[in-house]
Formats: C-alpha cells, sequence, structure tokens
C-alpha cells in the first residue's frame, strides 16, 4: 500500500463511511453473508496500546493490575502492588506496508488512598506522512493525519475485593488538516468526549494445594458522543463491551502461571441491508439513531440475526507465566469471525522486572495470508516509582 493509496483511503473513510457501509449491505441482498464489518470513527481506540496485553493476545479487562491498566479497566489499579507507576509503549503499526505509522502510549496511575486510586493516559496515533491528491493525482496537500485520546480515571474499593472505576477521555481525530474537497466540502478534526465503566473481582482460594486467584472484570469504553468530520456526517466512536476471567495459579515459590480469557462486543449498530435502490431496508434497523438508542440496539438487530450477533464477539486467550516475579513469558491467540473482519493472530511476549524498571516486548503472527498485521512488534518500558524511592 503506498501513501498514495493509503490518503485516498483515508479521503474515503472520512466522507463515505456510513454510505460506504450502506452500500455493501445493498450488495449483499443477492449473495449475502460474505461480510457486514461494523464501521466507527477512532478505531485506534480499540488497539492494544502495551506489550503484555499485547503478547496475550489482547487480553487485560480480568488480569492482575500493572500500569497500564487505563485501557483494559482502570478499577484494577486499588488492588496494584505499587502506589505509583509510569509507563511508556510504542508500536510501529502496519510497519510491512508503511513506514512511518505508530501507535505511542503513555500511562500512569497513583494511589491517593488505600481505598482510592487515579490514573491518566495518552494515547497518540500517527497515520505518517501522506499526499493528498485529486482524481487527477495532482497533490492537494502534504499531511501528516493523526488522531489522540487523553484520559483520566478514579477507582474506589467498594469491598476487599472488589472495586470499581469511572474514566473521563477526550478523542481528537485529524484526518484532512481541512481540506476542502471537490471546492464544496470543508472538513475539519474530529471530536469527542466519551467515558468508561469497569469494574474488578478477584478471590483467593486452594487448587491441588496450591494458591489460587480468580479474577473477573469488566469494561464499558468510550461511551461518547459521536464525530464528525465535516457538516453533512455523524460517526459512532467504538462503544465496546469487554468482559474477562483470570485464574492464576502458584506452581511454587517461585513459579506461578495465569490462564485469561476476554470477550468483546461493539455497542454500535450493525449496518442494515438496503433493497437494489438504497432507499429501503429489507433487513435489520436502520444505524441512523442516537448513541443511548444505539447501544441497546445493539444487541439486536443484525440482518442476520442472532446469528450474525453471535458472530460480533471477538474473542482473545491468554497464557502468561513468571518466574520469581523477574521474568515473564507469554502467548496468546485472538480471533473474529470473517463476516465482522475475520482478524485472527497469535501473540508471543516476554517481560523482565529489573529493580525499579521493567521492560515488556510482544510479537504478532497472524494466521491468514497477506494480513497488514503480521509481524507486529510493541515495546513497552515501566518505572515503578516505589521501588526508586526504596533505591535512593
Amino acid at each position: 500500500m503506498t501513501k498514495k493509496i493509503a490518503s485516498i483511503f483515508l479521503l474515503t473513510f472520512v466522507f463515505s463511511m456510513v454510505s460506504e457501509a450502506q452500500i455493501t449491505a445493498s450488495q449483499d441482498v443477492i449473495g449475502r453473508s460474505e461480510s457486514n464489518v461494523i464501521s466507527t470513527a477512532a478505531s485506534f481506540l480499540l488497539i492494544a496500546p502495551d506489550s503484555r496485553a499485547g503478547g496475550l493476545g489482547d487480553v487485560g479487562v480480568a488480569t492482575s493490575p500493572d500500569i497500564n491498566s487505563q485501557h483494559w479497566n482502570a478499577a484494577k489499579y486499588i488492588f496494584a502492588q505499587q502506589r505509583m507507576g509510569m509507563s511508556l509503549s510504542y508500536t510501529p503499526w502496519l510497519k510491512n506496508y508503511v513506514d512511518d505509522m505508530s501507535i505511542s502510549y503513555l500511562a500512569g496511575f497513583n494511589k491517593i488512598k488505600e481505598n482510592q486510586a487515579v490514573g491518566y493516559s495518552l494515547t497518540y496515533f500517527s497515520l505518517g506522512d501522506m499526499a493528498f491528491t485529486d482524481d487527477n493525482g495532482s497533490t492537494l496537500k502534504q499531511f501528516t493525519p493523526r488522531e489522540f485520546a487523553l484520559d483520566v480515571s478514579y477507582s474506589l474499593k467498594m469491598a476487599e475485593n472488589f472495586s470499581a472505576g469511572l474514566t473521563m477521555r477526550y478523542i481528537n481525530s485529524n484526518l484532512t488538516g481541512g481540506l476542502t474537497v471537490n471546492n464544496s466540502e470543508e472538513t475539519h478534526a474530529g471530536h469527542s468526549v466519551a467515558g468508561d465503566i469497569a469494574a474488578y473481582y478477584f478471590k483467593d482460594f486452594e487448587m491441588f494445594n496450591r494458591t489460587t486467584v480468580f479474577s473477573a472484570g469488566a469494561q464499558i469504553s468510550n461511551i461518547g458522543t459521536k464525530m464528525s468530520y465535516s457538516a453533512n456526517n455523524q460517526n459512532f466512536i467504538p462503544t465496546n463491551l469487554k468482559i474477562g476471567a483470570s485464574l492464576r495459579m502458584d506452581l511454587d515459590e517461585y513459579n506461578s502461571l495465569t490462564f485469561a480469557v476476554d470477550v468483546n462486543k461493539l455497542l454500535v449498530p450493525t449496518p442494515p441491508i438496503y433493497n437494489s435502490t438504497g432507499d429501503s431496508i429489507i433487513s435489520g434497523k436502520s444505524d441512523d439513531v442516537s448513541v443511548p438508542v444505539g447501544i441497546f440496539q445493539s444487541f439486536n438487530d443484525a440482518p442476520g440475526g442472532f446469528s450474525e450477533e453471535l458472530h460480533e464477539l471477538s474473542y482473545s486467550f491468554g497464557l502468561e507465566y513468571w518466574y520469581a516475579n523477574t521474568f515473564a513469558g507469554r502467548a496468546g491467540y485472538f480471533t473474529e469471525h470473517s463476516e465482522k473482519g475475520g482478524r485472527k493472530y497469535l501473540t508471543f511476549g516476554v517481560g523482565v522486572n529489573l529493580k525499579a524498571l521493567s521492560f515488556d516486548f510482544a510479537y504478532l503472527v497472524t494466521t491468514t495470508a497477506s494480513n497488514p498485521l503480521q509481524n507486529t512488534v510493541r515495546f513497552t518500558l515501566g518505572v515503578n516509582f516505589d521501588k526508586l524511592m526504596k533505591n535512593r
């Protein structure tokens, strides 16, 4: 994919997102069931930003608390072993096709009391330098499209082993730099304000004479206003429901093993199927609805009925091994139905804790041919301020 092609893709995405979905749906009338992908603005919000979760197949809502819990489940911060930490993650994105696209993620937290914590994060997605061209191939503008999200969270310990969290988020998506299309369609950066609601629970018990911890978590993320890039469009942001569980067993004094699973569902309306002229819905429900209606409607609006609703679930599985809380090995698998995007990949990762610093790395291997995610890598550097202050 050249930069010129990427530019054309971006323009198509910005100005034709809703109509493109409707056209695709109407073409499915004759030979239905190939795909009915749900499109949203600011989809970068769903990308796993850190290396630990990236090595676990994008699992994170119920795993043990870490510095990057802000993205997965801010309620976990209350039960973190440290009182304060910060991390920086970097992911070259689609590096097999574009050499200057990347995702950077800065996250941190601080326990302000024994039962309260605040978290914060900044996600920055750079799409690289692009040349926007007209139909004749003449350059209209040179621009670097970029998106970012700024978060702050508050989490509260509700019981000895249960907590809840609330996150507020500002989202900015500047894909065109104010480019005017066809001498009439003025564009602007998209803005949205959103929030997350999260909960976390864990329970210690004995299994096979070994200390075991069961954890469960849930989060509804990106509950927020629609985003527009011009006066004539309104696009949903990726409101998402994530539910998960994990089981960690201490094999002995030094070795532990964790298995975790997450289930995701976009709480965004599914594009309906239109007739051949595109002016009447023949299956499904209209996706031109408000955000609250869209959230509730997303559970029963798929044109293919209940079976298609089940296809909208994606699954993540992760396995993590720790030795002496110093070295970690990770593996995971992510799968999504072909009708809803068809992403399927294996992930691998390692982690090292060295006094006050931690290093994590993740690598992604796709299980389908010619997948643009192939060979994705992630890097994360973390700082444990408790140990840093102690070592002084």
